[in-house]
This record gives structure tokens, sequence and C-alpha cells, in this order.
């Protein structure tokens, strides 16, 4: 049976709604795992850690993709909740216009600047050149990749998300199966992997967009539009707390980065890199599951359903508890595993790759929380506290620790911040969701 926004979401719908964009989430995080395994494994650690070296500014481009994204679906799935679907339709249809716009420039400035960004970076010498060669290939598919977060967001609303599920999947596979023929059976190294991942981009941003262009199902369609001001500033200050998130994120690991080589050289960037794909599959779960809610929480705030608003809160407060715990017990014991096959064949760096994934691990039990805390008001339609919440998790509190922990513990320092970050990251979501109770009647 489809389900439709306006239902009624009990636990048993509210998981079969959401679990295509988990899965969505997670098959896009797989790109650079998969990439960075094979690279890793077959080119050498240089090249392995120049991938991470650059990871952040790619993350931060497409993510103005997923800006839109989010932003624009809160707009559009609050349309639909007042019963306007063509307005809907020429709102969905002007953002991935202007999604295409923006991604051609972006990449052609990102071209421009590469080597520059790479020095500042860090990176010198083979590190340099392997950052320049991955890089150029990588800017090549920016659109594709914005293009794909952008859907990702309205196959949820267009009640299509098993449909979104189905392109992201084609697109993870297919990076995996063009990265073990490029770099594993035909030794294309490097710039191999960087093919590999555009490839699947291009899979995950242009079917969408010919499926969205011609007659279909869904609630929405590609059409005729117009320049539309207003909708673009509220679409990029609504979806802004998503853009700071991915951008401090970068931010943060650029910093993570240069005190990991200040204290651990190139083996602490590896070992970093590797901690985080972990950090990119299970963190993927909770962006999935916020991601997917917050067309349902949008429609039934634009319909002044109070009471499946406060239904939808609880249920989804227990859910994040349990997979917070499910999460921080599969990374524990996993841990092993997980390092000897990305580094098993360094000892030095194997021994110190787990003892990071060990304490990392224990941040799944809260940062759930304040994931959805941020999302949670984006789907409101109050951009500002979702960019508070966001801004003060992912930079502020991030910066403070990565500066100061490793001042008074060293290299332990750096994989305790994150610890610290989050503990205090929830203080600050809970405080705001007492906060706005009463103005959203949510609780």
């Amino acid at each position: 049976m489809r389900i439709q926004l306006s239902d009624h979401f009990e636990y048993k719908r509210i998981l079969r709604f959401v679990a295509p964009s988990i899965f969505m989430m997670i098959f896009t995080s797989i790109y650079s795992v998969v990439d960075g395994l094979f690279v890793s494994n077959f080119v050498g650690k240089t090249s392995f850690a120049a991938i991470n070296l650059m990871m952040p500014l790619f993350i931060i481009l497409g993510a103005l993709g997923f800006m839109l994204g989010t932003g624009g679906n809160a707009v559009v799935s609050h349309e639909l909740g007042k019963g306007d679907p063509a307005r809907a339709n020429r709102i969905f249809s002007f953002l991935v216009y202007t999604t295409i716009v923006i991604g051609v420039a972006v990449t052609l400035l990102g071209e421009v600047f590469l080597k520059q960004t790479a020095i500042l970076l860090g990176a010198e010498g083979a590190m340099l050149e392997s950052c320049i060669l991955y890089g150029r290939i990588i800017l090549i598919g920016n659109t594709f990749f914005m293009l794909q977060n952008i859907f990702q967001a309205f196959f949820i609303t267009g009640e299509k998300p098993k449909l979104g599920l189905l392109f992201t999947v084609l697109a993870g596979v297919t990076n995996m199966i063009l990265d073990a023929l490029f770099v594993g059976l035909l030794g294309f190294g490097l710039a191999g992997a960087a093919w590999a991942t555009i490839t699947s981009q291009f899979v995950g941003g242009c079917i969408p967009f010919f499926y969205f262009a011609r007659k279909n199902d869904s609630l929405l369609r590609l059409g005729k539009t117009q320049f539309m001001g207003r909708v673009l500033v509220r679409s990029s200050i609504n979806g802004s707390s998503e853009l700071m998130s991915n951008i401090a994120a970068s931010i943060v690991t650029i910093l993570y980065n240069e005190q990991l080589i200040r204290y651990a050289g190139e083996n602490g960037v590896a070992a970093f890199g590797v901690v985080m794909y972990l950090d990119f599959i299970f963190v993927a779960i909770f962006l999935g599951y916020s991601f997917g809610l917050a067309p349902v929480i949008g429609f039934h705030f634009g319909a002044a359903d109070h009471d499946e608003l406060k239904s939808l809160l609880r249920k989804s407060v227990i859910l994040l508890g349990i997979a917070g715990i499910a999460m921080a017990t599969l990374s524990l014991s996993g841990a092993r595993l997980l390092s000897g096959i990305f580094v098993g064949y360094d000892a030095d760096l194997y021994k110190m790759t787990l003892h990071g994934m060990i304490i990392y691990s224990f941040h799944f039990l809260l940062c759930g929380f304040n994931i959805f805390a941020s999302s949670f008001f984006t789907a409101l339609g109050d951009g500002l506290v979702s960019a508070i919440i966001s801004f003060i998790r992912s930079l502020i509190l991030q910066v403070a620790a990565i500066l100061i922990m490793p001042l008074l513990w060293g290299l332990d320092g750096i994989w305790y911040a994150v610890l610290v970050v989050e503990v205090l990251s929830l203080a600050v979501a809970v405080w705001f969701l007492v906060k706005k109770k009463d103005k959203y009647h949510y609780a």
C-alpha cells in the first residue's frame, strides 16, 4: 500500500517510509568508502591520504544541492500540504534548474583554484600531485552530484521514496563495479577511482532528471517555471543548516587533518580517513531518517495537525535512541575487522586506526538526536533555529574541541573531541526544543 504524507504514522509506517531515504544516504556515502578501500589497498596510503585530504572540498561543493534539496523540500511540501500542487511543481522545477546553473559555475571555479586549495589543505610533494589528479576528475561530476542530492529529497516529497532508492542503489553499484574494474583489475590507479565516482554520480543525477521531466505518477514533475527570488532565498535560508553542517564538517575535517599531521604525520590522516568512512555510513542512517521524515513533518505542520507532530517527535526520540545504542555496539565490535580491511598492510597504521575507532564509536549514542533536532526545525520552516543548532554543533564546538583538547591529551585529545561536542550539542538542542514547543505545538 502506498504511504501518503497525510497518513497517520505509527512506528511501522515511519520505518517503512524512511527506509528508502536511509538506504539512499548509505549508498551515497559508499562512494567515498569504496574509493578509499580500493585506493588504499591497490595504490597506497599516500594516494589514500590525498583522497581524505581533498574530500572536504567536494563535500562543500556538493552540499549546495543538499541545501536546495532540504530547504526547498520544506517549501514544496508546505505547498502540497496547503493543497496547491501547481505552485509546488513550479517551485520544484525552479530549484532543479537553479541547481544545474550553480553546479556548472562552481565546477569551473573549483577547477581554476584546485591547486591553490590543495596546497592550503597541507598537500605537498607526491600527495599534492595525487590531490590535483583526483580533484580535476572529481570536479567534472560535481553538477551530477548536486542533482543527486536534490533529487534524493524530492523523491520523498513526491511520494516515491522507493524509486529514489532504486536510482541511488544503481549509482552505488555502478561505483563499486567500476572501482573493482578500473582500480583493481585494470590498474588505472587514483584516476580510475575518480572516473568510477563521477560515472556513478551521472547515474544518480541525470536519470532522475529525465524521470521527472516526463509524465510520471509522483506528485512532482519538471516543467515551465519562472525566476522565484523569494523562493530561492527562503529555500537557501531554510536549508542553510544542512549547508552549514556540511561546510562546518568539512572545515572541521580540515582541522582534524592538520592536527593529525602535526601529531601523527601521514599515518594520522590515513587513520582518520578510515574512522570517517565508518562515520559516513552510520551518520548516513541518522541523516536518512531525518531527511526521510522531514516531508511528513512539513506536511502535517502545513496542515496544522499538532497531534501528529507530537507523535512524530516522541516516536523519533525513541527510535533514534535505539539506533544509537545499536550503532555504538556495532562500531565497537567491528573496529578490528574494519581497520584490518583498510590498513591491515601497515601494523603501526592499523594500531592507530583501531585505537581511534574505539574511542570514536561512543559518539553514535548521541549524534542522532542532534542531527534530527536540526532537521526537525528545518521541516517546520524555522531555518534560523536549525542553522543555530547546526552552527554551534558542527563548527563552534568542534573547532574549540579540536584546538584545545590535543593541547591537554595529545593524540587522544583529537579522538575524544567529538564526544565532548555531542554532549554539549545535545544540551543546546534540548534547550531549543523546550523553548519553541509552544510556538509549533509539538509537545
